[in-house]
């Protein structure tokens, strides 16, 4: 990887949070070594999505939420930025300040490198593949939790619309056990918040039983480079093409797979069937 173009002390902050429109998640431009990439501004309302400019380079291809809703992951052996504008889009028309603008570049189907910024929050997450993970230029490292019990555990929103019910089975049963295992459970309605404090070991472990790139690209490569391990839900390493996202301190992963088996083998809730990773609107879909 070029160090020169992925290098974190490339990347700047708007001069405030002020700068963000209470109205819109505005991308702000970022600088590359050749060409300039611009995400256009954009709504949850818009319908429109982030593109790469005529400058972007051609061999670097692009996937944004919503010219892949709906769709699964094509792998592809070059690389490719996946855009989300606005992760956490129900707590951001609700006024709520949990969501962010989420940029990932994926080789194949591992992330390399992430940025996440929390327009409200005032804070920008960054990794680069062999560089580490800061906030606001800040090195952060995952949390040193070693057991369950004195964990604090995020999980991904529960699945609504048509088959919700069943879809649902399995991440209750997990949330079940976590609440009598784990310290604390909570739910922040988005998956780039989900990574991002678990790389700064603001919590310890997050569990989203789907997994949608542009949700969890930038997250994934900013948690690992952390030093959290993230995996799917039978504990193999995760891809873009995995079924689920598993993302824990190293120290608590053991318990929290183990969570995992309990539920989808059916020990939590007596017949339970474990559905897979149902396309429907939950988790890193909100």
């Amino acid at each position: 990887m070029t160090r020169g173009l992925f290098s974190p002390s490339r990347w700047r902050r708007p001069a405030s949070p002020a700068n963000w429109s209470g109205r819109a998640c505005r991308a702000p431009s970022r600088p590359r070594a050749t060409g300039t990439w611009r995400p256009r501004s954009t709504t949850p309302s818009s319908g429109r999505s982030a593109t790469t400019s005529a400058s972007a380079p051609p061999q670097v291809g692009f996937l944004g939420e919503e010219e892949a809703a709906g769709t699964g992951w094509e792998p592809g052996a070059g690389l490719r930025w996946v855009l989300d504008p606005v992760d956490g889009t129900v707590n951001f028309v609700h006024g709520l300040p949990l969501c962010a603008v989420s940029l990932g570049l994926v080789r194949g189907d591992v992330p390399v490198l992430g940025i996440i910024e929390l327009p409200f929050l005032g804070s920008r997450y960054a990794a680069a593949e062999g560089w580490g993970a800061t906030v606001d230029g800040r090195p952060i490292k995952a949390s040193g939790a070693v057991a369950l019990s004195a964990a604090l555990v995020s999980v991904g929103d529960f699945a609504v619309g048509d088959g919700a019910p069943e879809a649902n089975r399995l991440r209750l049963a997990i949330t079940g056990l976590l609440a009598e295992r784990a310290q604390r459970v909570r739910m922040f309605g988005s998956a780039a918040i989900d990574l991002a404090w678990v790389a700064e070991g603001r919590t310890d472990a997050c569990l989203m039983m789907n997994n949608r790139p542009w949700d969890t690209a930038a997250g994934v490569a900013i948690a690992r480079e952390a030093g959290a391990l993230v995996v799917d839900r039978d504990g193999t390493p995760h891809t873009m093409r995995s079924t689920a996202t598993v993302c824990a301190a190293p120290g608590v992963l053991t318990e929290v797979l183990q969570i995992v088996r309990e539920a989808r083998s059916g020990t939590a809730n007596g017949d339970m069937t474990d559905h897979g990773d149902a396309d429907l609107a939950g988790d890193a879909g909100r």
